[in-house]
């Protein structure tokens, strides 16, 4: 058991889970409780422990960074919101044959979500304070930095969709030689 986690002790055992309890939360005594109905205890909300998943806690943090810069973008206005957010939804598009990639459909699921969470690290890489400086000064004030990040989606999302049109011609064409 973890420091940081609520417990509650059974002193019946689970033959009878309405029974006597006492409820250990941190940083606060330990609470008896005749029956589970005798009083109303609000239990804290239970937060990532340390047995959670890198992978859970990681995607976690992502989403939250990535919410907040839409809620940037979209706080600064509707165009450089759409900006942002359309090449970035042509790029989570254009992963349709990463999706595709397996015969097994578990696979293609599991690959769909490591595309979505490279597409959320990379949003989050490319919008870091370092490396926007990073690209402001590679661009030489050629275009805004604000347009960079947008324009490496689109230009990811456009390879992406080059590669697939090739794969499908290809396929295609073999598929007419049997």
């Amino acid at each position: 058991m973890n420091r940081n986690e609520t417990a509650v002790v059974l002193l019946k055992g689970t033959d009878d889970p309405v029974g006597p309890r006492v409820i250990a939360v941190p940083e606060q005594p330990l609470l008896f409780q005749e029956t589970a109905a005798s009083s109303s205890f609000d239990l804290p909300p239970v937060p990532f422990g340390d047995d959670t998943p890198w992978f859970l806690k990681s995607i976690s943090i992502d989403i939250r960074l990535n919410a907040e810069m839409f809620q940037r973008k979209f706080g600064e206005g509707i165009i450089p919101y759409f900006i942002y957010i359309i090449p970035l939804i042509f790029l989570l598009c254009s992963l349709g044959n990463v999706i595709k990639f397996s015969v097994w459909p578990i696979a293609n699921l599991f690959l769909g979500i490591l595309a979505f969470y490279g597409v959320l690290s990379l949003g989050t890489f490319l919008n870091l304070p370092e490396m926007q400086y990073i690209i402001d000064s590679y661009l030489n004030g050629v275009i805004p930095v604000t347009f960079a990040v947008p324009l490496i989606f689109l230009g990811f999302s456009i390879l992406l969709s080059l590669y697939s049109v090739l794969v499908y011609i290809v396929r295609r064409k073999d598929d007419d030689e049997d």
